[in-house]
């Protein structure tokens, strides 16, 4: 396989989106109409080959309901199928007890099979917990939704995992493809047509589909969510008096001086049950405070960068950027509600 700029014009290239039960209808089918748009809006000069032939493949042909009790008509088996250029496996839900390997023996095998044959992988959101089971992507890097990512952590710890990012591109001849949370598969489906159609193609179909380019990576759209089931209480005190208190001055002084352990031994204690340093953590959760007040009111950025715990706005939008990738009037333009949505 040679690189993306040499396979524009190949066409059409064989795409197979995989269903299984688990996978949400909404990026199935997605995918399919988007792909096939170079072809549904008249992309294709008249007798001009299209792009993609996009079936829906699946371990057995017929309604196959999917996780959200939408059945969906799966075209295809895949013992039917001996080779395909590009493989998607679409977004899954996971059951509450995470990812359970080995349901899907035959599919995962076939994966491996058409990986062989020089198919191109690719995951949209949580689906690559499926591919990750071929052991293709152990020592690779890729990104799954952010919610999902201590799960898949923990479930492939041999796979070096990227949350916050939109698109990762990997393998020795860039057959592993990875999208990051829900509807970036929008960047998974705009980027396999600049690969094989060329940006011209994709950037017309992102015009006539209103699709945008998460261009400024995930990092807006990550929550953090504090470490507490570390199992020292001390700390666990401690973070409960901070989640009330954050926005004081010298907090880190106060939280130690409200603790029974010396300075040196709070902080190794603090940054052992949390992966962070104090300062760190207080500063993730004035963050966090300022996101929500830049969402839901009109106050100024001087005025919220005051009521998280900087007197210094300068330094707070510095900050601001660091940890979100935005500016913050650009995150208040990003999330806030529009006018014309509001009661």
């Amino acid at each position: 396989m040679t690189g993306p700029a040499s396979l524009v014009g190949a066409s059409p290239r064989h795409v197979s989106l995989v269903a299984l039960p688990d996978a949400a209808v909404s990026t199935l089918a997605g995918l399919f109409d988007v792909m096939n748009g170079v072809a549904l809006m008249g992309l294709v000069a008249p007798g001009a080959p299209v792009p993609f032939h996009i079936e829906i493949v699946g371990e057995a042909v017929g309604a196959l309901t999917l996780a959200s009790g939408v059945p969906i008509d799966v075209q295809r088996a895949i013992d039917t199928i001996e080779t395909s250029d590009i493989v998607i496996v679409p977004s899954v839900l996971l059951a509450a007890q995470g990812w359970e390997k080995g349901r899907y023996p035959h599919l995962v095998e076939w994966l491996r099979a058409m990986h062989e044959r020089g198919a191109v992988l690719c995951s949209a959101c949580s689906g690559v917990f499926l591919l990750a089971e071929t052991g293709l992507f152990d020592g690779q890097e890729a990104t799954v939704h952010f919610g999902y990512a201590q799960a898949f952590t923990t479930t492939y710890p041999a796979v070096s995992t990227h949350p916050e990012r939109v698109l990762v591109i990997a393998g020795q001849h860039e057959e592993l493809v990875s999208s990051g949370a829900s509807m970036s598969w929008h960047d998974l489906a705009l980027y396999l047509i600049a690969r094989y159609a060329g940006a011209t193609t994709a950037q017309e179909v992102a015009r006539l589909f209103a699709l945008q380019w998460h261009q400024d990576g995930l990092t807006p759209y990550l929550v953090f969510a504090a470490k507490t089931d570390h199992g020292d209480g001390e700390i666990q005190r401690a973070q409960q008096w901070l989640g009330e208190h954050f926005s004081l001055v010298h907090p880190v002084e106060a939280m130690i001086g409200h603790s029974s352990l010396a300075e040196r031994t709070f902080k190794r204690r603090f940054v052992n049950a949390t992966g962070l340093t104090p300062i760190a953590y207080v500063q993730r959760l004035r963050i966090e405070d300022a996101k929500r007040r830049l969402e839901r009111t009109e106050a100024s950025i001087e005025d919220i960068s005051w009521r998280v715990g900087y007197e210094d706005s300068a330094f707070f939008r510095r900050l601001f950027k660091r940890t979100t990738g935005l500016a913050p009037s650009a995150y208040r333009r990003r999330f806030r509600i529009p006018d014309f949505a509001r009661p």
